[in-house]
């Protein structure tokens, strides 16, 4: 075969077409005019849009949170503080490398079943996944410890609340994610928490902060809230309702105490109780706040009012004699009945044996309209504007819709129904000259609003008249040693299926003291006493007495009436105690 040189190849002396050579070069050309073109239009007219997309990507806006205001008492006590924690989570797919034994120590170290855990981690789809929020430091050091591979923590803050169980009721307690949910927390949620700050950054792919792209906008912490409440006198409430509970096997009881010259809420406790500190804690009954969102027939403790009403009109004075009979008394087809027999009575002696048949009697000098217009200027059938959340309006009907027996059973506390924190208000108008004050919750650094209710004579004398209830001839049990005390049992029968029970009752005491110079009003419910006793005077007005006689002295009241001796001449010491 016969080589032919390159230079002398026959395909080299073919004459290509000149069209084809210019097609290749007008494609060329377009192309860098395309790419030119796209260039200009990215880093021209779409650089903002552009950029745009990129800090989608890489910026991030990161949360800079407050810190929630504490909450105290009256005297700086701290009843509610936020400290550091840890919240611990996980990427499931990345803990499958840990051994069974290292989850069992993670789950002990946070309370919580193995199986919760291992169920959190069984969706290995999910890229995160909360194990447990609140988590004090020293146990997040110990899983820290741990090194789990998958596992992590992030920092967040709890709330504490050194109190526990005791002011519960006050200060409710928050959600996990630091948001209020019952009580002080919730009602002043917004003053608490503060404005979370903001911080605009770059990161890169790996999650690390690059540089910031903003202005750092600072975070506002919450206010701290100074309340009314003692704690010295919450726990001495909280300790006579417990023991008022073991000895009469009771359902429930509540307290609360008013500083009768500020309208100062003093202590408000209720049991069953709860902790905020152990959320297992939370959940049924213990979560009532039974001195504002229960409301009851109040029954005797209503009688100082109507007989204020009645010498206020003018349709009765001091000396009007009832004839009560025999303790039963046939009105509009009805029996009232009395406790025992008390014959003739004057309206002292009405509200000092607790009569209802004389109150039938003085309602019957009454007009319907009179007494419900006096009831509502009392606040019934009205929320008191407490700022606190869940309280009850109670019932009081229109006074078109009464009938005639209801007038009169409305006058001894039967066909209307209130709240604990209702009574103690209006108990102030006796404690008061007749005005009744404002409540608050908050610490009091101004006067207090009130209402003028009845003529300062008139509260006088009804004031005469609850002391001798609370004295020797009355629910002697609510006597304090060395103080002048006044106010008023009440028991009442719980409806029950549409029908008042005859084993099913709620005893009450509401008072003041010292009579002298009013300085705290105490109101004492217990719900359901089972072991025997059932009336006002015998289950509520010892606890009263215990927890006015404990106050006033904690307040430095000084004493208004002489002490009497309870030590036995000859007697040794360690025997003297009654």
């Amino acid at each position: 075969m016969k080589r032919v040189p390159f230079f002398d190849n026959p395909v080299l002396r073919v004459q290509l077409p000149m069209w084809r050579a210019r097609l290749v070069l007008i494609l060329l050309s377009c192309g860098f005019l395309a790419l030119a073109g796209r260039a200009l239009f990215l880093q021209g007219l779409s650089t903002e849009f552009l950029q745009q997309q990129g800090e989608r990507r890489y910026e991030r806006t990161l949360t800079l949170p407050s810190t929630r205001g504490k909450i105290l008492d009256r005297n700086g006590v701290v009843l509610a503080s936020s400290v550091p924690a840890r919240a611990v989570w996980a990427i499931p797919e990345d803990t499958r490398a840990a051994e069974p034994a290292q989850l069992a120590a993670l789950a002990s170290l946070l309370e919580m079943p193995v199986r919760e855990l291992s169920g959190k981690l069984a969706d290995g789809d999910r890229n995160f996944v909360y194990i447990k929020r609140q988590v004090p430091l020293d146990v997040a050091e110990k899983v820290r410890a741990l090194g789990l591979p998958g596992f992590h923590q992030q920092p967040e803050t709890r709330r504490q609340y050194p109190e526990g169980d005791v002011s519960s009721h006050i200060v409710g307690f928050t959600s996990v994610e630091d948001v209020g949910q019952e009580g002080v927390e919730l009602a002043f949620d917004a003053l608490l928490s503060g404005k979370p700050g903001s911080r605009r950054v770059i990161k890169d792919r790996l999650g690390r902060v690059i540089e910031d792209v903003r202005a750092v906008n600072p975070p506002v912490d919450g206010r701290d809230l100074h309340l009314s409440i003692d704690s010295r006198l919450q726990y001495l409430v909280f300790k006579a309702l417990q023991d008022a509970m073991t000895e009469q096997r009771a359902n429930g009881a509540a307290a609360v105490v008013l500083d009768a010259r500020t309208g100062e809420i003093l202590a408000l406790a209720n049991l069953p109780s709860f902790d905020p500190n152990r959320r297992n804690t939370l959940r049924g009954d213990a979560l009532r706040n039974r001195v504002l969102t229960d409301t009851f027939e109040p029954g005797s403790i209503m009688k100082p009012f109507t007989a204020a009403l009645a010498l206020e009109l003018g349709r009765i004075n001091l000396h009007t004699q009832f004839d009560t009979g025999n303790g039963r008394f046939q009105f509009q087809g009805s029996t009232i009945s009395d406790v025992s027999r008390n014959g003739m009575l004057d309206v002292a002696g009405i509200l000092r044996r607790s009569s209802n048949i004389g109150m039938t009697m003085i309602s019957e000098r009454l007009e319907s309209r009179e007494m419900w217009d006096k009831f509502t200027e009392l606040g019934l059938g009205q929320a008191p504007n407490t700022g606190f959340p869940g309280a009850a309006a109670g019932r009081l009907r229109p006074w078109e819709r009464w009938r005639t027996i209801e007038k009169a059973t409305m006058a001894y506390g039967y066909g209307l129904s209130t709240s604990l924190m209702q009574m103690a208000r209006a108990y102030t108008v006796f404690a008061r000259d007749g005005d009744m004050v404002s409540l608050t919750l908050m610490r009091r650094d101004s006067e207090p609003t009130s209402t003028r209710i009845y003529p300062s004579r008139i509260s006088d004398e009804i004031r005469v008249m609850l002391e001798a209830a609370a004295g020797p001839d009355g629910a002697k049990r609510a006597q304090v040693q060395g103080f002048r005390v006044a106010g008023k049992s009440g028991t009442a029968r719980k409806i029950v299926d549409g029908k008042y029970s005859t084993s099913r009752y709620r005893s009450s005491f509401v008072g003041f003291a010292p009579v002298s110079d009013p300085r705290i009003v105490v109101a004492v419910s217990i719900d359901e006493p089972h072991a025997g006793a059932y009336y006002g005077g015998a289950v509520a007005a010892p606890v009263f007495s215990t927890i006015v006689g404990g106050s006033l002295r904690m307040l430095g009241v000084q004493p208004d009436a002489p002490f009497t001796s309870t030590v036995v001449a000859g007697t040794p010491p360690a025997e003297r105690l009654e």
